[in-house]
């Protein structure tokens, strides 16, 4: 169509796109009236008289050309043939029209080649009676169907989705005179918010030319989600299957935890009187029984332990964890049997602010007392009387550095703090109020890292310059300094007193462990040094408490527990990274799964068991298995790609691709080429060989923003990428070049779904059911089955939903174990298990996915 521009008259509409079907040559417009084919298939003779309906002016000159009408009154909107949707068109009406409605739609009916077309209506089944209602019932709708009178949408013959209207809001408007009379099935009343949709069964539908389905003729609206503060729009695939905002029918259940809280804790392990391992990942507390090869756990906690203790009677648990964002995650502490693994206690709720930095039972009365000391500014020390949950006393110590606290052993009424340029005894009166006497004062630069005590009451500390010091006390009840030397070179880890008189004392920094006769004036008895992989010592605690074999545990700095002796080798228990933790790649054929971290080292898993690591020279971030499971690809920070044996561990190849860092890395599905997205915004392509132990470079399809997230398409011709700031990206590999529409690539079916973003895992995000609105999804994994979704968030909450995951309202099954961001997660062969990685203490945890 043509715009006569020398009319005074604007036409009555201006069409923004054709329609999809041929037009009749003599349709058009001459001196100011429309003119059209015999059969009066087009406008009347007359010229307009009256304000025009449907402006004909330019979207870009509306407010600039005579005769044309403000941006304010013009609406842009898409009619659609309600008998054939492949004739539509977009369209710019005129809402302050003098014509009225029912000639504008007769109007429109002769756009779309409808003979007299009397009603128009909404996806979801509503009428359009007037202007007033396209003005302000309907501003939201863009989309409109023309029919000549009565209209049903056609539902799923299947079921009904549970999810948002949107999901059918698009499917065909089908006229009652087109159709033969059918009982309407499944109707009831809804509020004027929700609008009545009538169903009518799938053989009544009409279909034009029998060439389409019905998911073909359910054309969705785009779905737009908010991420952090700026609008995304996903557009949908005509193929997929219906929204379901159900739970999964399946749930998680923590089975194994790999690594220990070494990195930044001390006093973490225990033995207790069953035998096992008692320390803490994460969120988690784990009961760890070498002899049977299983691990119970208590999964209590919302947030992080930060520190724990065990009752005199090595049967119960007091541990205390640090406060998250909302009032379910409060610092806290818990007391929990070891047998049952049931809450006995809980206290601190609102007493105590960020995090219990030190929790400790009282030793002379059974235990009965216990303390918590506050990681607030103040650092306030409290003493409860658990059992009946009795505050005894509270006091600020005002100390920035307090790291620990104990029961002096034959006082209950005395307690010794320690920390950094800190040392102080604290005497509670019957008043409750506290006495203080420092040992150590400011502006000491030492830190009191463990304390311990002698058979007679005698304490013994140890600090970060390498030295063990005995404080006695005289007749008149002054503390001074019996005894102190240097034991390391440097920081001292912890300080354990063995039955014997034996004081055992390790290393951080030279990764010593000593043993010194208390009984002879702090003799050297013997002394090991553990191997530089493991790292320095945390802490130390007997395999048979109360027996003299010498044997022990360690846990180190670097996540690991060993076990041995002075005399003989360590031997490792418990292999844990020692740095950040987020490369994480499923084996495509095995329940084998490969983990790649900050502190250079890549490990192969099956499930629980630990098959082999190595140390690279290189900081990875990124894993993939070859499609054949014969090669491992990780990427690293400095721009390098190690190709790995999975068979040995053996680095066959290093590859210097670029000076950043590589986030993610995959193969397609044919395993002849390999994608890596890189953090200056490219993607990187290689050809691979057939057994995946060669590459060759084909080109990089140059970007600009950080990439995170990648996927390759099925027939391996397209990538697509999430980047820093969650935008979807699409790159074509053929002609290595970015795609620039998202529409031409919402059909396009992909090989995982990595990517956190997207039209079919748009549910995750902002979902109502989030007790954080702002919550931030860091990774995402598809089930092989395609009825699955993994979700990891910033805050450390998994969740586990259906697949596909469109709608807000989309419900989940919940799992807290990680304070810090779950870094990636992903689905082992077959769908039975799940494997996660993340977190402040680069914990490792693997979920069986169980039935509801």
């Amino acid at each position: 169509m043509y715009i006569d521009e020398d009319s005074e008259e604007s036409s009555p509409f201006v069409m923004l796109t054709s329609p999809t079907k041929s037009w009749p040559a003599s349709y058009g417009k001459k001196n100011g009236m429309w003119y059209a084919s015999p059969g009066n298939q087009g406008w009347g003779s007359k010229p307009a008289s009256r304000k025009p309906s449907i402006m004909e002016a330019d979207l870009g000159t509306l407010s600039t050309t005579s005769g044309s009408i403000k941006r304010s009154a013009g609406r842009v909107i898409r009619i659609i043939n309600n008998l054939d949707h492949s004739v539509q068109c977009r369209v710019l009406l005129n809402l302050r029209t003098s014509q009225p409605f029912e000639e504008v739609l007769e109007d429109l009916g002769q756009v779309l080649k409808i003979n007299g077309a009397k009603k128009m209506y909404t996806g979801t089944g509503q009428e359009v009676r007037s202007f007033s209602q396209l003005r302000n019932e309907f501003a939201d709708v863009d989309t409109f169907y023309l029919a000549t009178g009565t209209a049903l949408i056609a539902g799923s013959p299947i079921r009904r989705s549970r999810s948002r209207p949107s999901v059918v809001a698009a499917a065909p408007i089908l006229s009652t005179e087109e159709l033969p009379k059918v009982p309407l099935r499944g109707t009831r009343p809804r509020s004027k918010s929700r609008p009545r949709i009538l169903y009518a069964p799938e053989s009544e539908i009409l279909r034009p030319n029998g060439e389409y389905t019905m998911l073909d003729i359910m054309k969705e609206e785009p779905t737009k989600v908010t991420i952090r503060g700026l609008r995304r729009t996903f557009y949908p695939p005509v193929h997929h299957a219906p929204a379901e905002n159900s739970p999964p029918d399946k749930k998680l259940q923590l089975q194994w935890v790999h690594g220990y809280r070494g990195i930044d804790a001390r006093r973490n392990l225990w033995v207790l009187p069953s035998g096992e391992l008692l320390y803490y990942v994460a969120a988690v507390a784990v009961l760890f029984d070498r002899d049977e090869d299983a691990q119970r756990h208590y999964i209590g906690h919302t947030e992080d332990i930060m520190c724990m203790d065990v009752h005199p009677s090595r049967e119960l648990v007091a541990s205390g964890q640090k406060a998250g964002r909302d009032r379910k995650s409060q610092a806290h502490v818990r007391i929990w049997s070891t047998e049952s693994l049931q809450t006995l206690y809980v206290f601190g709720m609102g007493e105590l602010d960020t995090g219990v930095t030190a929790v400790a039972f009282s030793q002379l009365n059974g235990g009965s007392y216990i303390l918590a000391v506050d990681s607030g500014r103040e650092s306030i020390l409290s003493v409860w009387q658990w059992q009946w949950g009795h505050l005894l006393g509270k006091v600020a110590t005002l100390q920035e550095g307090l790291s620990g606290a104990a029961f002096h052993p034959l006082d209950d009424n005395l307690i010794i703090t320690h920390g950094r340029g800190h040392l102080a005894f604290w005497h509670r009166r019957k008043d409750g109020f506290f006495e203080r006497t420092d040992i150590v004062k400011q502006p000491s630069r030492s830190h009191v890292t463990s304390v311990q005590f002698e058979p007679d009451g005698d304490v013994i500390t140890a600090d970060s310059d390498g030295f063990i010091t005995i404080y006695s006390v005289d007749s008149d009840g002054a503390y001074f300094v019996r005894t102190e030397f240097e034991a390391h070179n440097k920081g001292i880890g912890c300080l354990i007193m063995l039955g014997e008189g034996t004081l055992l004392s390790g290393g951080e920094k030279d990764r010593k462990i000593a043993a010194w006769d208390s009984l002879q004036n702090y003799k050297k008895i013997a002394d090991t040094k553990l191997p530089e992989a493991a790292g320095g010592v945390r802490t130390i605690y007997p395999q048979r408490p109360g027996r003299n074999d010498g044997n022990i545990y360690v846990g180190t700095t670097r996540n690991n527990i060993l076990e041995g002796s002075l005399q003989r080798r360590f031997t490792q228990v418990v292999f844990g990274h020692g740095r950040q933790l987020w490369g994480l790649a499923a084996h495509p054929e095995d329940e084998l799964y490969a983990t790649a971290g900050h502190d250079k080292h890549v490990a192969l898993w099956r499930k629980n068991k630990l098959i082999w690591t190595i140390q690279t020279g290189y900081e990875c971030v990124a894993l993939a298995f070859h499609p054949f499971g014969t090669a491992l690809a990780a990427g690293s920070t400095e721009g390098h790609l190690l190709v790995i044996n999975c068979d040995n561990g053996a680095v066959m190849l290093t590859l210097r691709v670029c000076g950043s860092p590589l986030n993610c890395v995959s193969f397609n599905q044919v395993g002849d080429m390999i994608a890596m997205g890189s953090q200056n915004g490219s993607i990187y392509l290689f050809r691979v060989s057939r057994d995946g132990f060669s590459y060759k470079k084909v080109n990089k399809i140059r970007g600009s923003q950080p990439l995170t997230h990648l996927d390759w398409s099925m027939d391996g011709n397209f990538v697509q990428t999430v980047t820093i700031d969650f935008d979807l990206l699409f790159w074509d590999a053929k002609s290595l070049s970015p795609e620039r529409s998202p529409i031409a690539m919402k059909d396009v079916k992909w090989l995982s779904n990595n990517c956190t973003v997207g039209f079919l895992v748009a549910g995750q995000w902002s979902n109502r059911y989030y007790s954080n609105a702002n919550t931030i999804i860091a990774t995402c994994s598809r089930s092989a089955a395609h009825d699955m979704l993994a979700s990891g968030d910033a805050d450390g909450y998994l969740r586990l939903f259906r697949y596909p995951c469109i709608s807000s309202r989309a419900e989940f099954h919940e799992s807290k174990v990680y304070s810090g961001m779950l870094a990636c997660v992903r689905f082992l062969c077959g769908d039975h298990t799940l494997i996660t990685v993340g977190g402040t203490d680069a914990s490792l945890m693997v979920w069986d996915i169980v039935e509801e």
